[in-house]
């Protein structure tokens, strides 16, 4: 396994989770230079993009999750990360890392459940 995602869980509505992805397997200059995202799929729905950060350390955003999630990277640690504040029942889904490296090479991790409810 290529990326190791952790960190899902059962969170009440207005909790805070922290996922976490590890690379460990990818060389550091392999790593890098890598876009890393968190993507996340619902219930009966498809999965989409939540956070991208590029190698600059430049981040983006999907509406639903702006101003509530974080994603942060630490290259020593080969570790993407992702921030969840102000869970609400929407944000219940299965949440995926991918890594897209500097060919167009793309890694996907196994998937960690985040479960928003009372």
């Amino acid at each position: 396994v290529q990326l190791q995602a952790s960190g899902g869980g059962v969170v009440q509505p207005g909790g805070s989770l922290r996922l976490s992805c590890s690379a460990s397997r990818f060389i550091s200059s392999v790593f890098n230079p890598g876009t890393l995202s968190w993507y996340r799929q619902a219930p009966g729905k498809q999965r989409e993009l939540a956070a991208t950060i590029a190698g600059d350390y430049r981040s983006s955003y999907a509406d639903s999750v702006k101003g509530r999630f974080t994603i942060s990277r630490d290259n020593a640690k080969k570790t993407v990360y992702l921030q969840m504040n102000s869970l609400n029942a929407e944000d219940t889904a299965v949440y995926y890392c991918h890594f897209l490296n500097r060919w167009g090479s793309e890694y996907w991790g196994q998937g960690t459940l985040v479960t928003v409810s009372s």
